[in-house]
């Protein structure tokens, strides 16, 4: 059995890939750039872009695959997926698709637009949709490295976030196992916590003090736009509205499907307090 991993330069595709090739299994490793891969011994590297070529290619031979949401090439994916012969896609989408205005929601609709690609086909397709990322707190670095204070328009909005390897553990599952084959999931982290909460845990992993600074929603929405479109920043703001009054409800972990207990943000922080100190 051949296992294609795509995305396999990100956190949780090159956890999902260690951990299958750990496992012994036969693992393909896809990338815009597979020379800048740095894999394992036998793990086979191909390219994966937007040309047809590149996606026959990649899943020639491959019996399942892990699928990062690329709505650029969802139509062509599957396609060349079904013809193929691939049995079973676990598809990394986005819990923004699980909103009954998903279709309005420029994040819900693209998650949304590979998940419908898929489901067009024959492909049995098991479907990940997590929230937040513990991850996404890298985004504070450069303030912590700096001593500066983290600003944001919303500390109180408490999210459910989740530890990327509980995303690539479940996908792994999902991958050698049946009992999660062809179903669609929301994955969250196993409570909510606030921004400030967070900051907080990070502060006590890095031994010193973060300070916080409440600013208004334009000045939020003014920052986010150096590094984002604004479609993505209004969703995103629109999401941490949400959840100031009221927290965003776990749903389903690691605990509830594969009865290992999930990591926490405090796990998080105490796992990567070195990439806030560093100089």
């Amino acid at each position: 059995m051949t296992i294609l991993v795509t995305g396999a330069r990100g956190q949780i595709g090159r956890a999902v890939l260690d951990s299958l090739h750990a496992k012994g299994l036969k693992v393909r490793a896809a990338s815009n750039d597979p020379s800048a891969l740095d894999l394992p011994a036998g793990v086979e590297a191909v390219a994966l872009g937007d040309e047809p070529e590149t996606l026959s290619a990649a899943v020639d031979g491959v019996d399942q695959v892990f699928l990062y949401a690329n709505p650029t090439r969802a139509n062509a994916f599957a396609a060349a997926a079904e013809q193929a012969g691939v049995e079973h896609v676990v598809l990394l989408s986005s819990s923004a698709a699980s909103h009954p205005q998903a279709a309005d929601n420029p994040i819900g609709a693209s998650h949304l637009a590979v998940e419908k690609a898929l489901a067009a086909t024959t492909l049995v397709t098991t479907t990940l949709r997590p929230g937040g990322f513990d991850s996404n707190a890298f985004g504070w670095i450069p303030a912590v490295r700096a001593g500066q204070p983290i600003e944001h328009a919303h500390p109180d909005a408490a999210l459910a976030m989740i530890h990327p390897l509980d995303i690539a553990d479940i996908a792994v599952a999902a991958l050698t196992g049946t009992e999660l084959r062809g179903h669609t999931v929301t994955l969250t982290g196993p409570e909510p916590i606030s921004f400030r909460a967070q900051i907080g845990q990070l502060a006590e992993a890095i031994g010193r003090e973060i300070p916080i600074v409440q600013i208004s929603r334009d000045e939020a929405a003014t920052q986010l736009s150096r590094t984002m479109p604004p479609h993505i920043v209004e969703s995103l703001l629109a999401v941490w509205d949400r959840y100031v009054d009221s927290p965003e409800t776990p749903a389903d972990t690691t605990e509830t499907l594969l009865s290992v207990p999930a990591r926490t943000f405090a796990q998080w922080a105490t796992e990567n307090a070195a990439a806030f100190t560093a100089s």
